[in-house]
C-alpha cells in the first residue's frame, strides 16, 4: 500500500508514468469510466477549499467511484477533540482511499501511519501540497511540451506557500531548471528551502524584489496570493497582499511563449485583463488537475485499465 505526503515518494520514472497516464485520461475519459467501480474515496478536509476537494472528488466520480467526508474540521469528530489517528481509523473501516487537508503540518504523516487505506496529503499547513504540484506538473507539460531546460518563476508568497515549496522539491530532479524567485524580503523563500534543497543540489537560482525585473527570462511564471490565513496580524497582511499584481503592462515584458499559472484562489494578485490572454493557463490547470488526480487514484489503489 502506498500513500502520497511528497511529490517525492515518487520517482522521476513513476511521474512521468502517471503524468502519461493522466495524459491517457484525458485523450480517452470513456475507457476510465468504470474503473472505479464499487470503490469509495473519503475527503476529509479540515480546512476551507474549492479546487482540492472538489477535484478529487470530480476524479472519483468520473472513475465510477463514490465520494464521501467533511468540509471543515467543525462538521467532523475533530470539533469534540477527536485526533487525526482514531478518524483515520474510523475512515479505513468506511472507504478505499483518503484525500486528507489540515492545517498542521505532518498531520497526513500521522494519518497514513494510522491508515489500512492509502492518504492522500491534500495540503498540510505551509509545509507539501503534492497533488497541486503533480497539476502543475502535468500543465506545463501539455503547454511546454517538456519538464526540462527551463527557468520558472515563482511569484509572491514564497515563505508560506506549500505550492511553491513542493514545486521545487519536484522540478529540482529535472535537467537544467533554474529559479528566479520573486518576492518581498518578507516573503522570501524559507532558508532550510535554499540551502538544503536549491543550494545543496546546485540548482542555479537568484532572488529579485521587482516582478518586472523577472519577466523577460522566463519561461513559466508561477503566480501565487499572499496567503491571509498564514499571517498573525492584520496588519502585516494588509501590507504585503498587493505587493505584486500582474496586468497587461506587465505581460508586454513577457516572451510570447511564456505560461501563466496559479494555484488558485487568487486575490488581486493576476488582474481579470490577463484571463483572456493565451499565456493565461490557470483554468487550464483546474481541469489537468482532475485527470491527474484520476491517475494518482488509480495508481495508489493498483488499479490498471487496459
Amino acid at each position: 500500500m502506498r500513500h502520497l505526503m511528497s511529490p517525492l515518494d515518487f520517482s522521476v520514472e513513476e511521474l512521468d508514468e502517471l503524468l502519461g497516464l493522466a495524459q491517457d485520461i484525458e485523450a480517452h475519459p470513456d475507457k476510465y469510466a468504470h474503473a472505479c467501480d464499487g470503490k469509495k474515496l473519503a475527503t476529509l478536509f479540515y480546512e476551507p477549499s474549492t479546487r482540492t476537494r472538489l477535484s478529487h472528488e470530480a476524479a472519483m466520480l468520473n472513475l465510477g467511484g463514490s465520494i464521501m467526508g467533511f468540509s471543515s474540521a467543525e462538521s467532523s469528530s475533530a470539533a469534540k477533540g477527536e485526533s487525526v489517528s482514531d478518524t483515520i481509523r474510523t475512515i479505513s473501516c468506511y472507504a478505499d482511499i483518503c484525500a486528507m487537508r489540515h492545517p498542521k503540518e505532518g498531520a497526513p504523516m500521522v494519518a497514513c501511519q494510522h491508515s489500512s487505506i492509502p492518504v492522500i496529503n491534500a495540503g498540510d499547513g505551509g509545509h507539501q501540497h503534492p497533488t497541486q504540484t503533480l497539476t502543475d506538473l502535468l500543465t506545463i507539460l501539455n503547454v511546454k511540451g517538456r519538464l526540462n531546460k527551463m527557468t520558472i518563476g515563482l511569484c509572491g508568497d514564497l515563505k508560506f506557500g506549500r505550492t511553491v515549496h513542493s514545486l521545487i522539491h519536484a522540478l529540482v530532479r529535472y535537467e537544467g531548471i533554474q529559479f528566479v524567485l520573486i518576492s518581498p524580503e518578507e516573503l522570501r523563500l524559507p532558508d532550510y528551502m535554499r540551502h538544503d534543497v536549491l543550494d545543496k543540489l546546485n540548482i542555479p537560482y537568484q532572488e529579485v524584489v521587482r516582478l518586472e525585473d523577472a519577466i523577460p527570462k522566463l519561461d513559466i511564471l508561477y503566480m501565487t496570493r499572499v496567503q491571509k490565513e498564514r499571517f498573525f496580524n492584520e496588519e502585516d497582511y494588509v501590507r504585503m497582499k498587493d505587493f505584486y499584481i500582474l496586468d497587461k503592462k506587465k505581460m508586454r515584458l513577457a516572451p510570447e511563449d511564456m505560461y501563466v499559472l496559479h494555484p488558485l484562489p487568487r486575490v488581486n494578485e493576476i488582474s481579470v485583463e490577463i484571463d483572456d490572454d493565451p499565456r493565461a493557463a490557470y483554468f487550464k490547470q483546474m481541469q489537468y488537475g482532475v485527470y491527474v488526480r484520476m491517475a494518482l487514484i488509480l495508481t495508489l489503489l493498483d488499479i490498471h485499465v487496459d
